[in-house]
């Protein structure tokens, strides 16, 4: 099973994951505003380290909040897209069902 993690709630950094069965990969970056111009880039960037490809993804989770409302915008976006694309499910829910952030 292979998972990939979005967690862009954080105004300082973003965090992407990649879980190939019970190993899990961790790509980080400190950030100013550019969260949708570099989550992308960090996903190629950990799926290549890897020698993953988009298709070979299994599962998405997203970190749907509290946090930066334009963070959890981005990071929530992306996810429900490569979801969407991929057939995917996504936080576990079933595939076509997208993910809302929760900005309490």
């Amino acid at each position: 099973m292979n998972t990939l993690f979005i967690d862009t709630s954080s105004n300082k950094e973003i965090e992407v994951r990649l879980k190939i069965n019970r190993k899990e990969y961790i790509v980080k970056q400190k950030i100013g505003l550019q969260k949708a111009q570099i989550v992308l880039p960090m996903i190629e960037e950990i799926l290549q380290q890897n020698s993953i490809n988009l298709k070979d993804i299994n599962q998405i989770r997203v970190n749907t909040g509290p946090g930066s409302f334009t963070g959890l915008r981005v990071g929530i976006s992306i996810a429900n897209t490569l979801g969407f694309f991929l057939a995917v499910p996504i936080n576990g829910k079933k595939i076509g069902q997208l993910a809302q952030p929760q900005y309490k």
